[in-house]
């Protein structure tokens, strides 16, 4: 996708399965929104296409948006209606005939959590409750694909829960497609994650995959019972440990080390044994993964994250 000069998106490619939650993840501006709306048939590509549930974009978008449902991150609402008024609009406008809206109405009211405003005007509503409205219009056609931009912005803790919740109830039927810049909600909802910057796709794969991608180190957290020096000693003597970094004394009284060393070392097995060894008591031994906050500056901006390492 062009603006005049501007690539707004170059090259983007993926899929998504049935059931699957797909989190689109990247810094403002990277091309969540215009990728989106390209899906959702408001933007047409300057070249390719896309395929939603069987139906091309550019070929049939009257079947692709019949089985899509969008959630836009500004929810497109009259402020004069009320809430049922505005969804039944939005029913008719989908061309749903009197008994299936009745029952797609009386399906979202209760699925959205929108029983106690049912009745109130749109201008009265809260974020949250017009979030929750914004979502009921995407489903009402019952769509086998979900599209949401930026789902939980502004809500608060609790809105955000509910928001998560049903959006994990409604995978298990449908596939759905949510964009975000918050780490914690692709760690929280996404089977899978496809990271955008400047309109290319830089990483795809699950959390694990992600984070795999990037480590070229492994890291491992041990707290022992024994003299700093007599440990750091016995460490070095495995010939596998990079670096050796004393963290302290525990409130047990445990010294606190954090070991590195390359990737397909048998670092872990080896401070096991070498613990065993030494009788020396465990309070802990674990592998330190690399955070998704680690894997997106990486991704993102590789030079920089290698400086902060230095």
């Amino acid at each position: 996708m062009r603006y005049g000069t501007f690539t707004a998106l170059d090259r983007v490619s993926f899929e998504v399965k049935p059931g699957e939650i797909l989190g689109l993840l990247g810094p403002n501006g990277a091309g969540k929104t215009t990728l989106m709306r390209i899906l959702t048939t408001y933007l047409y590509p300057f070249s390719g296409t896309a395929g939603i549930a069987g139906s091309d974009i550019l070929k049939d978008a009257i079947g692709a948006r019949s089985k899509t449902g969008y959630l836009p991150e500004n929810v497109p609402i009259y402020p004069e209606m009320q809430v049922e008024e505005y969804l039944t609009f939005a029913g008719q406008a989908r061309n749903l005939d009197r008994d299936t809206l009745a029952n797609r109405l009386e399906w979202v009211k209760t699925e959205c959590g929108l029983k106690p405003v049912w009745k109130h005007r749109l201008t009265e509503l809260s974020k949250g409750y017009r979030q929750r409205t914004g979502l009921a219009q995407a489903l009402l056609h019952d769509p086998e694909v979900l599209i949401l931009d930026e789902p939980t912005s502004g809500l608060d803790p609790l809105q955000i829960i509910g928001i998560r919740r049903l959006i994990r109830d409604l995978a298990k039927k449908k596939t759905v497609i949510f964009s975000t810049h918050i780490l914690q909600e692709v760690e929280t909802l996404a089977d899978r994650i496809v990271i955008i910057n400047d309109g290319k796709i830089v990483a795809n794969g699950t959390e694990r995959e992600l984070r795999k991608k990037v480590s070229d180190i492994q890291r491992v957290r041990l707290a022992v019972t024994g003299e700093e020096e007599t440990v750091k000693e016995a460490l070095r003597g495995l010939k596998i440990c990079d670096t050796i970094q004393f963290l302290g004394v525990s409130e047990t009284g445990h010294r606190r080390f954090l070991i590195r060393s390359k990737p397909g070392q048998p670092l872990l097995p080896a401070i096991d044994a070498l613990v065993k060894s030494r009788n020396w008591t465990l309070g802990e031994l674990a592998e330190e993964s690399v955070s998704l906050e680690e894997v997106f500056i990486r991704l993102l901006a590789p030079e920089k994250a290698e400086a902060a390492h230095a």
